[in-house]
Parts: structure tokens; C-alpha cells; sequence
């Protein structure tokens, strides 16, 4: 039986139908894709789905104890809030209770404040009465299980650990459907291959959108697809969806030229002579003026971006040249005796783990910091577009007009000048949007501007720091067209795998402690090249989360003696952990338990906490052994 189903829903906002008449159902153990160009509406009917927003007209069907989870596309706002508080939050009133009672232990005063005890004294009956201990575990569980740290302030994570934070939310209720929006957005690789294997492992259903198509193919059991408010159903893997794709595009485009002729044949007929006029069909005519409302209100599909780089003159032979180049921030070693010729037309990609120092080599190959020890010689005659993953050359207080042609109604792009709104066309940007201020433009809106911005420069050398972030798939396809045309020089720093094996005919790898190595081709070259036990270093130095939490993932299938020895102590273990347990919690519930100095009720919070955390990793344990 279906856990949720979608009948005859519709939303419009304004004139702009994003839904029409969508007919969707989804059953537990699915995984389902969601694909369409930007601004389709897919986040939309997300929201409609989670009962975020409601539909102008059709059903939403779900079991009333359907659990939905939903991870929102944006990265969550900087809060002061603990990585406990939010991920705790996604547990409704027992979350928010634990939360503020974890706030409370961690910032008891040095003197005793009776009202700061009285307030924990209430907070632990409210817990208690909501039975919030044993939901303590669970977010004690999905801490551990996506290695984040309890007490960090959200405020002074990266975008990564942001996402893994909220992913942990979303996570924490256990739900029947999760609904994940862009989810491997500022993630680097080794958390998008965990990420990856941690939803092949999920029992519940998944709904998810996602550009990136290496998840898509190795993840999705059926993709479905919402294209001018249309929703349809492509059951199999990605390739079945992209030939039959193609095929219902095919047949569509057929159909629109059989019509379009058929038109033509009867605007020719309706516009004959007097004579013809006085013996016309009124049927006719009256079938003439519906295919021409038809041919209006048709909905034709959104146009491609069309993409062409101002490559003015060729650069010398030798781009740069790295001679054993070192460089550290402190007692942090970023790159460790690197040394790699770049020569033009090289086409190179750079990859490694969030704050490994992917951009901070950029910035060395460009000189614009000096390394610690060896040199960098650059080439000569070299003209460089630099593509920044924060969209720092954006300005956002100013318009797209401005920020592409300093206000100018002309811009010049391949020694020829065009109009801006012309020219702002081929990025997919209306009329209307060229006036608005760049902080109104979305995600991926905001990436086209910066494309459009430094297709307007003469470079021979491209530098994209992460370009196809909230890029569809199709602009991305379209991307990677005009890099391969492209004559100049290439750096590409990217997470996308299948995008690098598309582009790059080489690839730089941090692999950790400062190793820096340059391998032939694109990212599964490097899978195939990379030395085994420096990949484990790499890991070592920097694990993704969940690493080595689940040693059934190695395969393992005979317990040694010891295992065995331990699988078997492992029960009464546990049994004399809750005993513990439920003895101080009974001592902490009791009314004169706050009354006591500061010292002894810090001592007793904190040793319930201890028992909680080596409770659950005992049953972790039990459970991965078992």
C-alpha cells in the first residue's frame, strides 16, 4: 500500500502554473528521484508534500502517523544554537525540552542560583513526563552515526557540516518519507559517497532532487520528472530515463510540427479571396480560432542556455610552473614539496575534502600568495576569468544589468558588441529580471549571472571554483560542451563527479597531511590510480562521517573469539548500564536533589550523561555485531 498519494494537484502562482493535475503516489523502500530545470517548481511540490504548502485544488493522501522528514535546499542561517539544540528541534516538544535542558547543564553557573536549579528541576519533570530519556537516545544515535560534534555553536560550522547538521534533524524522528532538496550541496566527495551509502541503507521511502548524476544513477529506483507543471513517471535507472527522454521529446517535437503545419494550412485557407470567404465553413472556422488559442496558451519548453567564452589571444606555451611548493597556515600543512608543469590547453581538476585546500592551491597557481618554500613561475600573455565559489564578484546591492555592463544598455562578447537583455537572454534571464538586484536572484540564477559576467571577459584561462553549484542538468551538460570547445586553459575545482570525468584530462588530489598528487584523466582515473593505503590516510586524516562505525560495511561475515566473548557479556552490560541509569535518574527526579551544593549536581548530570552515551554505543555495538 502506498504511503502517500498525490491526486489531481494544482498550484499556480500568479499566472505561472507550476503544478497541473500531478497524480504521484510513493511506496516504502522507494527511492525516488525529482528532476527538472531550475525554477520548475520541484521545491514546490516538496512543499506541498510535507504539507508546507497547500495545493490550489486536488488531494493529499497520507496515513495520519505518516512520519515526513524534509531537508530544505539552503543552507540553514548562522545561529547561536548548539549542534544538539537544532538537530534535537526536529523532535518537536521533547526535542526542544532536551535541547534546553542540555543548554542548562553545560552553562550552570559557578555559584549556586536557585533559580538556575529550579528551572532544571522543571525541565526535568516536563522531559519525563513526555518520556523524553529515551528520545534522548535517539539523538545521541544520529549524532554519533553522522560523527557531529554536540556542543559546537552551529554558527562556526562550514557549509558541509551544516548540511549534515540538518540532514541529522531530519533523521532524528525516524521518519516513514524523508525528503532531501539538493542534499549534496557543500559537500565534498567523501561525504557525498557516505551520504550515498547511508540512503542505499534506509528502510523508508526517499524522495529527493538532486543535479548531481553520479547520486542519481548509483541511488534513484525511479525518477520522475516535473517539466511545465507536468509530472511523469520513468521507472528504472537514469539511462532508461534519458532515452526514453529523449524519445517522448522526439514524438513531442513531431507533434508540434504536425500541428504547426496544420495551422499554417488553415491560417492559408482563412485568408483566400472573397470568393472563399462566402462559402467557408463556420465549423472551420470556429476549429481555426481554437488550434490558435491552442497555439498561444502552448506551453513551449524553457530555452537552452547558450554558452560561448570571449577567448581573445592565445597564452604562452607554459601557464605556470610549480617547483616544489610548500605552504602551511601555521602548524596546518596545506600543500607538502608539490611540483606540477601546467602547459595551454590543460584542462585540470582539483579535488579533495571541505578545508583540504582546494582553493588555497588555486590561489598559489595564480600567485596570488606567495608559498612558504619553493616557486611558482607563470606564464606570460595570460588573461584569467575567475569563477569564486562564495559569488564574491557579484555585487549584490546592484542590478544584473549593472553588475554585467556597469549599467551600459551594450556589452561586448567575442569582439562583437550585443545588447544586454539579448545577451542576458541566452542565460535564460527574461526582460524583467534584468533590473532586479542580484540578492532577489536564486542559487542557481545568481551562477548564471557569474557565468554570463566572466564569458564577457577575454580570458585564455578559466579558474571555476565549483561552478555547477544549483545548476540544472541541462546548463551543466551545456557547460561541459563549451569547456571541452574551449582553447585556453582550464582549473576546475569540483565535487561533481561525473562533471569532472566529462571535462578534465587531469586531476590534482589532496589526499591529507599535505600530499598533493596530479593523476592522468578525470575522477574515476583517480579511483583507479590512487595508491590504496594512501586513500586510508586520506581517510584517516580526514574521516567522513560514520567512518568506521559499522564494521558489517567491510564485509565481514565470521566473528573472532573476542567478538564472540564480547556479542556474549554485551547483554548484561547493557542490563547493568540501565540499572545505573534508571538509579539516578530517580535520584535527580526526586524534589531534594537541587537543593544540594553545585559541585555534586553538576557531578551527577554529568554521569547520567556518560551512562546515556556508553548505553547507546553498547546497543550500537550489540546491534553490529548481531
Amino acid at each position: 500500500m502506498s504511503l502517500l498519494t498525490l491526486t489531481d494537484i494544482s498550484l499556480a502562482y500568479g499566472h505561472q502554473p507550476l503544478l497541473q493535475n500531478v497524480n504521484f503516489s510513493i511506496d516504502r523502500g522507494e527511492r525516488v528521484c525529482l528532476v527538472g530545470r531550475n525554477g520548475t517548481g520541484k521545491s514546490t511540490l516538496f512543499r506541498v508534500i510535507s504539507g508546507m504548502a497547500a495545493a490550489d485544488t486536488g488531494e493529499v493522501w497520507h496515513r495520519d502517523t505518516l512520519r515526513i522528514s524534509y531537508l530544505l535546499q539552503d543552507i540553514p542561517p548562522e545561529t547561536e544554537e548548539t549542534v544538539y539544540q537544532v538537530v534535537a528541534s526536529g523532535l518537536g516538544t521533547p526535542g526542544r525540552l532536551l535541547a534546553e535542558y542540555h543548554q542548562a547543564v553545560n552553562s550552570l553557573p559557578e555559584e549556586n542560583d536557585s533559580t538556575d536549579l529550579k528551572r532544571l528541576n522543571e525541565l526535568q519533570q516536563q522531559i519525563d513526563v513526555e518520556n523524553g530519556w529515551n528520545i534522548d537516545h535517539k539523538v545521541e544515535a544520529v549524532l554519533s552515526r553522522l560523527s557531529l560534534p554536540p556542543d559546537q555553536p552551529l554558527a562556526t560550522c562550514s557549509g558541509g557540516i551544516r548540511r549534515r547538521v540538518m540532514l541529522a534533524r531530519a533523521l532524528v524522528s525516524d521518519p516513514d518519507l524523508l525528503l532531501l532538496d539538493e542534499p549534496t550541496n557543500h559537500m565534498d566527495i567523501a561525504s557525498i559517497h557516505w551520504l550515498e551509502e547511508f540512503l542505499l541503507a534506509f528502510t523508508g521511502a526517499l524522495m529527493f532532487i538532486s543535479h548531481d548524476r553520479t547520486l542519481v544513477r548509483n541511488l534513484s529506483t525511479r525518477i520522475i520528472e516535473l517539466d511545465r507543471g507536468i509530472l511523469t513517471s520513468f521507472p528504472g535507472n537514469y539511462e532508461k530515463f534519458l532515452e526514453k527522454k529523449d524519445e517522448l521529446l522526439a514524438a513531442e517535437e513531431k507533434a508540434n510540427a504536425r500541428f504547426d503545419r496544420k495551422l499554417a494550412e488553415e491560417e492559408a485557407w482563412i485568408r483566400k479571396g472573397i470568393k472563399a470567404r462566402r462559402t467557408r465553413n463556420e465549423g472551420r472556422v470556429r476549429k481555426l480560432e481554437q488550434m490558435r488559442r491552442e497555439k498561444q496558451q502552448r506551453m513551449e519548453r524553457s530555452g537552452a542556455v547558450n554558452l560561448s567564452v570571449n577567448d581573445d589571444m592565445a597564452s604562452g606555451k607554459l601557464v605556470a610552473d610549480l617547483r616544489h611548493v610548500s605552504f602551511s597556515y601555521g602548524d596546518h600543512c596545506i600543500v607538502r614539496d608539490f611540483s606540477t608543469r601546467l602547459m595551454r590547453g590543460d584542462r585540470v581538476g582539483i579535488i579533495g575534502p571541505n578545508g583540504s585546500g582546494k582553493s588555497t592551491l588555486l590561489k598559489l597557481l595564480l600567485g596570488e600568495i606567495k608559498p612558504d618554500s619553493g616557486e611558482v613561475i607563470h606564464g606570460t600573455r595570460l588573461q584569467i576569468a575567475y569563477f569564486d565559489q562564495q559569488r564574491a564578484r557579484l555585487q549584490p546591492g546592484k542590478t544584473v544589468r549593472e553588475n554585467i555592463s556597469e549599467g551600459s544598455d551594450y556589452v561586448t562578447v567575442r569582439g562583437r558588441s550585443r545588447h544586454v537583455i539579448g545577451y542576458m537572454k541566452d542565460f535564460l534571464f527574461p526582460p524583467e529580471r534584468i533590473d532586479s538586484p542580484v540578492k532577489s536572484l536564486s542559487g542557481g540564477e545568481r551562477n548564471r549571472l557569474l557565468l554570463a559576467r566572466i564569458f564577457t571577459q577575454p580570458a585564455n584561462m578559466l579558474v571555476l571554483d565549483e561552478p555547477t553549484n544549483d545548476l540544472d542538468v541541462e546548463t551543466m551538460e551545456l557547460l561541459e560542451d563549451l569547456l571541452m570547445d574551449f582553447d585556453g586553459t582550464l582549473l576546475l575545482v569540483s565535487h561533481d563527479r561525473t562533471f569532472l570525468d566529462n571535462v578534465v584530462t587531469s586531476t590534482i588530489a589532496f589526499e591529507g597531511g599535505g600530499c598533493v598528487r596530479e593523476y592522468v584523466g578525470g575522477y574515476e582515473d583517480w579511483l583507479r590510480q590512487r595508491p590504496v593505503d594512501t586513500h586510508k590516510k586520506a581517510r584517516q586524516d580526514n574521516p567522513g562521517p560514520g567512518t568506521e562505525k559499522n564494521p558489517a560495511s567491510r564485509g565481514k561475515t565470521k566473528l573472532s573469539y573476542h567478538e564472540q566473548r564480547e556479542l556474549v557479556d554485551l547483554p548484561d552490560r547493557i542490563e547493568e548500564l540501565e540499572q545505573e541509569q534508571t538509579a539516578l535518574e530517580k535520584q535527580i527526579s526526586d524534589s531534594e536533589f537541587y537543593k544540594q551544593d553545585k559541585a555534586a549536581i553538576t557531578e551527577t548530570l554529568s554521569e547520567l550523561e556518560r551512562i546515556r552515551r556508553d548505553l547507546e554505543q553498547a546497543y550500537e555495538r550489540w546491534e553490529e555485531l548481531e
